[in-house]
């Protein structure tokens, strides 16, 4: 049965493994890929060694089974499968907006696989199912536009629509913006298509209870323009013990945006007594 399920996946994923140095599994957002922490992780492996992977309908990664595996059930399985695979029992934990939603899912349902845990610009999900199901109305409505956008021109107009929303802030203005397009256009508007379908924030199961039972350290980053998370990750930080921070001069990016910032916070936090 575990051999079937982990057929459902071929991951494209890169381990970089010292023994003298503890690991961090890192997670990436939507539209995302392998590369999403590139500019962090050249400062990260002064101290950690890392795990980076596409995640189901990006970059490289192939879902063999039916669009069911795009969820985010079967995904936090098919990780944990694959930390089992290269020998991971136990490392640290960063995702960013749905891959942070991602590691929360992992974080309270394999708590013995995590040290400690930093989610950016995440959520726990919507609490109630009348917020669901309009969420899975409206992200089909975009996902709609995205499987039309095969054509890059079209990918690229849908992406400069995508980042004219608030939660950005004033993303369009960083120096290294058009790069990071690139970096987006290297995926399949098909395949994030179905992402959207099958792993939007109205599709998982909502986590918030499960966050009042977690015992697992937690660092919550939000970018001072991004209103919309502040507020909720206030609201996750009353529920647990999480710690919040806000970061200067960032969206919902944080990790693109204001880098420095973003790695001093977690270096602090990841050792921390």
């Amino acid at each position: 049965m575990e051999n079937k399920k982990k057929e459902k996946y071929k991951f494209n994923y890169y381990l970089n493994a010292n023994r003298n140095k503890p690991l961090i599994l890192l997670l990436h957002g939507f539209m995302g890929n392998i590369n999403e922490f590139d500019e962090a992780i050249k400062i990260l492996t002064q101290d950690f060694s890392y795990l980076i992977l596409d995640l189901p309908g990006h970059g490289k990664t192939q879902v063999l089974g039916s669009d069911e595996y795009y969820k985010i059930q079967p995904t936090a399985q098919a990780i944990i499968y694959l930390l089992d695979e290269l020998k991971i029992d136990k490392c640290y934990l960063i995702g960013y907006s749905m891959g942070g939603r991602l590691a929360l899912y992992l974080t309270v349902h394999f708590p013995e696989r995590f040290i400690k845990v930093v989610l950016e610009s995440a959520s726990p999900g919507l609490a109630t199912e009348a917020e669901r199901l309009e969420r899975v109305r409206r992200d089909a409505q975009i996902a709609r536009k995205l499987s039309r956008s095969i054509i890059q021109t079209d990918f690229a107009a849908f992406l400069s629509n995508w980042y004219n929303q608030p939660i950005f802030g004033y993303i369009k203005n960083h120096p290294e913006y058009d790069r990071m397009i690139e970096c987006r256009l290297q995926n399949n508007p098909y395949e994030l298509d179905k992402s959207l379908r099958f792993m939007g924030t109205g599709c998982q199961p909502s986590l918030w209870q499960k966050l009042q039972e977690n015992k697992i350290p937690l660092l919550l980053l939000v970018g001072e323009y991004d209103k919309k998370f502040i507020s909720i990750n206030t609201e996750m930080a009353q529920l647990c013990e999480a710690q919040l921070k806000i970061i200067s001069n960032a969206g919902h990016n944080i990790h693109f945006e204001n880098t420095l910032a973003f790695l001093e916070n977690i270096k602090d936090f990841f050792y921390a007594a």
